[in-house]
């Protein structure tokens, strides 16, 4: 049997910029990608804390150390800049190692940069 779990969390993303005129997905700064073990056009859940919001979208990479996180195409309508997001990853595992699963925490700064936890 596999279970899926959540490979890494982001936490406390904040907005930086909103592009309604794109197709779809969320921006991430690339040094938090690779935090988060997270590829270019992976699909990851995106919750809004300020709004309560939840979606699903892909990730486009963004200038390293950058600190941005942009909204785009539909998502865009998701959240409004500053607001305070989760972006979760998630893999399927098999029943062994879920068991003893450890996801990645990713806690970031005011400027979205990581912070040691």
């Amino acid at each position: 049997m596999f279970r899926m779990m959540a490979k890494s969390k982001i936490q406390l993303a904040k907005v930086t910029a909103k592009n309604l005129r794109y197709l779809g997905s969320i921006t991430i700064d690339k040094a938090l990608m690779e935090f988060a073990d997270i590829y270019p056009y992976e699909i990851v859940l995106v919750v809004n804390l300020t709004t309560g919001a939840r979606f699903e979208t892909y990730v486009i990479e963004g200038k390293r150390n950058s600190g941005k996180i942009e909204l785009n195409g539909g998502a865009a309508r998701m959240g409004e800049i500053g607001d305070e997001l989760i972006i979760i990853s998630s893999e399927m595992v098999e029943e062994e190692k879920a068991r003893k699963y450890k996801s990645k925490l990713i806690f970031l700064d005011k400027n979205n940069h990581a912070v040691k936890k």
